[in-house]
């Protein structure tokens, strides 16, 4: 039972470190220190562990160890992809949409303006489902064009059909990159059987540590390095590699997929659970994207459109947070940006609304879904 006095239900941001992961991180920081590019015992320790780790991450994902590089997280595997692939294949058209995270939409937005490469959002409707036709036209127009779209929307829920954008991308001859960071370790992902070229995960999204991630890059569509130095990462990436984290990572996955539909149902359960007690205490509210749709969005994501309030009058989360709940009114990574979730406008969200993206993980439980309605309810009271 945790602390009701602090509850967290901002997992999308990132999630508490599993306690068996921070046993096998330790000795990485301790004793085993060594710089795997050594060539002394210590770095020779290093490096094997660097590759048992490289090895249990393939494995887990059914790829090919060489497919997978280490990273410093998610941001830099996405930003790897997008510069790598059109360097590499000297691609010059980008779709991507209005709706991924930054990581995909600035950089894609800022390397089409350097390059003078086109780039094209695909449209949505008001729920957030992606226009594949559209895709499938543009793709038919320019083959050589690199499609980068998430699996699952870190704000609003919403689950693409990575199977079928993969299908087009093969069909027209293009690069699919995918940003999986929010399905990474909670649903599972065949790399043998998903004909995609890359993408990118990131420990601290299934407790694992923050600042270690990979990206995987296909054997048949290899990619310029974004990040140049003394060849680590068979030359993939430079830089010294993050031991204590690439192992801690790598338990992290391997807990997640042995429980994966364990974990899943546990977690879908507290989803419903909470869904259907907001609905009972706030007549009025919403469920933004196709989040309050079970099948088509994240188990672990629930955002939720609050009715105008004049307790609240904006300052919702402010509110919440006082009471020791911590939720989010969209990505973490622009929680304090005044224009709003960038995700929710593309939506066209009702700005007289109040947003708040409430995301679940396993350390959660039902007692702390009923104080989070009790309070809520408490705060639109007249």
């Amino acid at each position: 039972m945790s602390d009701l006095a602090s509850i967290y239900l901002d997992n999308a941001a990132t999630t508490p470190m599993d306690e068996k992961v921070l046993e096998v991180m330790l000795p990485y920081y301790k004793n085993n220190y060594g710089n795997p590019s050594s060539v002394h015992s210590h770095g020779r320790n290093a490096r094997e562990a660097l590759e048992k780790a490289r090895k249990k991450i393939a494995s887990l994902l059914n790829a090919s160890p060489g497919e997978i590089v280490f990273t410093s997280g998610g941001t830099e595997a996405d930003n790897m992809a997008i510069c790598g692939a059109i360097s590499t294949f000297g691609i010059e058209h980008i779709i991507t949409s209005p709706l991924e995270h930054h990581a995909v939409l600035h950089v894609a937005e800022q390397v089409a303006k350097e390059k003078n490469i086109r780039l094209s959002l695909l449209e949505c409707d008001a729920e957030g489902n992606l226009n594949l036709d559209q895709l499938a036209l543009l793709l038919e127009k320019e083959p050589n064009s690199l499609v980068s779209l998430m699996h699952g929307n870190n704000e609003i829920g919403n689950l693409n059909d990575i199977e079928r954008i993969a299908a087009l991308c093969n069909k027209h001859g293009s690069y699919f990159h995918s940003d999986t960071v929010q399905t990474m370790g909670h649903y599972p992902i065949d790399l043998k059987s998903l004909p995609i070229h890359a993408l990118s995960g990131s420990a601290h999204k299934f407790h694992g540590p923050k600042g270690v991630g990979f990206i995987y890059i296909n054997k048949n569509k290899k990619i310029n390095p974004l990040i140049l130095g003394g060849g680590q990462e068979r030359n993939n990436r430079g830089g010294t590699e993050n031991i204590a984290g690439i192992i801690a990572m790598a338990k992290a996955l391997e807990l997640a997929y042995n429980n994966q539909a364990s974990h899943a149902q546990e977690i879908l359960q507290l989803k419903v659970y909470f869904k259907e007690k907001i609905e009972k205490a706030i007549p009025g509210v919403t469920f933004n994207g196709l989040s309050g749709n079970l099948d088509k969005s994240l188990y672990t994501v629930l955002n939720v459109s609050f009715p105008p309030s004049e307790n609240n009058q904006g300052m919702l989360l402010f509110h919440l947070d006082l009471e020791g709940i911590s939720v989010s009114g969209g990505s973490a990574c622009s929680s304090g940006a005044r224009l709003g979730s960038h995700v929710l406008n593309a939506l066209q969200t009702d700005p007289s609304r109040e947003n708040v993206r409430f995301s679940f993980s396993r350390f959660n439980n039902k007692a702390e879904i009923d104080h989070v309605v009790k309070t809520l309810a408490g705060l639109y009271q007249a």
